[in-house]
This record gives structure tokens, C-alpha cells and sequence, in this order.
């Protein structure tokens, strides 16, 4: 039905050529014109005309997605989604049924999309990027960090190539424009012997989300790529761009180590020289954040004077 009526984009079909068609009722028709309603398309319809589609939700398509990627593994394995809880849970499940490594889950909605420390991921239909990519390094757990900043720079590399917006990153892995949200990663990793047996990177990008669909309670520290811009951004476009920039990075990380990585997130980042409020586990730090550690540590010179190394917790810019 739905390819019926983009052949007749702008002009009126009926209810009875429609059912001839397909050879389904008009009640049958008129019940799947409310389901693609239901999926965020647009009908006018008038007595004795019919139906005319006026608009149609960006939805991804895969090939959109595989045509543009110039990756050799990553995403070449792809599985897109309506509507899911969560892609890090879809992709965990394929992980255990030994999945290959840069099988990538793309989901048009999350209803329980979720961040850094289980705080809820806000996650509309055809609005954003919502993915999770599989890979299989052969690498110590303690490589899961470092891959956290990793991601963080092809994020934000891809984010500014497609979109010009003038994003950065806040330790260790928010991307920030204009002080504000536009992008959360979370990596989960799942490991054997003390080594890596899988990791899920799990990125969330606010694209064309506009200020009057976020919760009021996010606008002040939420925004979007369409926002900052001012024109809406092709996401098949982007995903495939932040793909490229993993594989290529993931690739760079392989035979230089951190050392370069440590050099890129640096050049991005929004937080090194700024005055920090963190919370750890342990404790409270004020003080400036001055440098990132070869391990991926944030480097605080407290108020004291004394230099904390921070591996794991929330970072305010203050």
C-alpha cells in the first residue's frame, strides 16, 4: 500500500483502487492507512477522491546506509530496527550467538535507551541515531576505557565533517555543542580470563530532534545537530561517516597503541583547562582538569594542589 501511494505522491488515490490493488476490503485499506499514520506518515483524505500521502517520516533504509560506508568490517553486518528497548541488548544477544565482530544494530526508537551510569537515554522515532556496534578485540579488559575515548574522537570527527557543527568532547566521552548535549556513548564490555571477550559501544546522537520535542526538563542541557546547525542533517549519512572514522581509528589504535588517540581526544576536548566538579565513587574533587593520562585518566589539579587521577566519574564544567 504504502508504494502505491509514493507512485502517487501529490495526487489522490481511492479507497477503491487501493483495495482492487492489493485485493483487500476498504475497511482493510482504511485500517492500514491508520497503522502508517501510526508510523509518523501524513494523509489528507477527501470524500470521493481518497487518499493523498503529504508527507513521510525519515526512515533509514540499509542501503542508504551500506552505499555510503567505506568501511571494510564495520557495519558491513547490519540489523535495522522499528522499534526496540534497547540496541545494547540487541547486540549483546547476537554477541552471544556469535555474531562477528562490526555487526552494528541500528534502531529507529528505543523505549528504554539508557547512558553512563543507568541514567535514561531519550530516544524519539526518526529522530536520532540510536546504534550499537559488536566488535571483538583481543585485547585485557583494561582496554575498554581507552576504547571509550576512541570512540569519542570518531564521534565527534564525523559529527563536525557532516554536520559543520563545531562539536566537542567533555571527559570522556559526552560530545558537547554550545555547552550543551548532543551525543552520549556507552561501552559494555563482557570478558574471559581477563580479557575482552566481546565489548558493545553503544552510541546515541540527538540529530534532528527539535527544542518543542525534547522534555522541558532537557532543554537546558540537551541539544541537537538540526538545532545547532539549523537544517536537518542525513543520518544515513552520518552513521556511515562515524563508522568510518572507528574503523580507521580502531585501526590506528592497533598498530601506534593510545599515544595518537590521547593526542586527537586532546585536540577535542572541551574539558582540559576548565574548572571541574567531579564525583567519584570515593569522593568529591573541585579542581582543574589539566591533562589526559596515558591510560585514559583525567588528570585534576584539585584546589589543594594536589594532581588526582580520575578513572571513573561525572565530570562538570564549572
Amino acid at each position: 500500500m504504502l508504494e502505491i501511494l509514493q507512485r502517487q505522491s501529490g495526487t489522490y488515490i481511492s479507497g477503491e483502487e487501493i483495495s482492487k490493488a492489493l485485493s483487500i476490503s476498504r475497511t482493510a485499506v482504511w485500517k492500514q492507512i491508520n497503522k502508517l499514520r501510526e508510523e509518523g506518515y501524513e494523509f489528507e483524505a477527501v470524500s470521493r477522491k481518497g487518499y493523498r500521502l503529504m508527507s513521510s517520516p525519515d526512515k533509514l533504509q540499509a542501503h542508504d546506509v551500506l552505499d555510503r560506508l567505506q568501511t571494510r568490517t564495520f557495519g558491513r553486518q547490519l540489523k535495522l530496527l522499528g522499534v526496540t528497548s534497547s540496541t545494547q541488548e540487541e547486540a549483546r544477544r547476537l554477541a552471544e550467538e556469535g555474531a562477528p565482530s562490526g555487526t552494528l544494530v541500528v534502531a529507529e526508537e528505543q523505549t528504554g535507551g539508557r547512558g553512563r551510569q543507568g541514567k535514561k537515554w531519550f530516544s524519539p522515532p526518526y529522530k536520532g541515531i540510536w546504534m550499537s556496534l559488536l566488535l571483538r578485540p583481543q585485547r585485557p579488559l583494561s582496554f575498554a576505557p581507552q576504547l571509550t575515548l576512541l570512540t569519542a574522537v570518531a564521534v565527534c570527527r564525523a559529527v563536525r565533517k557532516v554536520s559543520g557543527v563545531d562539536a566537542g568532547i567533555k571527559w570522556p566521552n559526552d560530545l558537547l555543542a554550545n555547552g550543551k548535549k548532543i551525543c552520549g556513548i556507552l561501552i559494555e564490555s563482557a570478558g574471559e580470563d581477563e580479557r575482552i571477550k566481546y565489548c558493545i559501544i553503544g552510541i546515541g546522537i540527538d540529530v534532528n530532534v527539535d527544542r518543542d520535542e525534547m522534555p522541558a526538563a532537557l532543554h537546558d542541557i540537551a541539544t541537537s545537530l538540526k538545532m545547532e546547525s539549523g537544517q536537518a542533517q542525513n543520518r544515513a549519512e552520518l552513521i556511515a561517516a562515524v563508522l568510518d572514522e572507528l574503523e580507521l581509528l580502531y585501526a590506528l589504535y592497533e598498530e601506534e597503541g593510545f599515544a595518537p588517540i590521547r593526542h586527537l581526544w586532546e585536540a577535542l576536548s572541551v574539558t582540559l583547562g576548565r574548572r571541574v566538579a567531579v564525583k567519584t565513587a570515593q569522593r568529591d574533587v573541585n579542581g582543574t582538569a589539566e591533562a589526559l593520562d596515558e591510560s585514559g585518566a583525567l588528570v585534576v589539579l584539585d584546589d589543594s594542589g594536589k594532581k588526582i587521577m580520575i578513572f571513573s566519574g561525572d565530570v562538570q564544567l564549572t
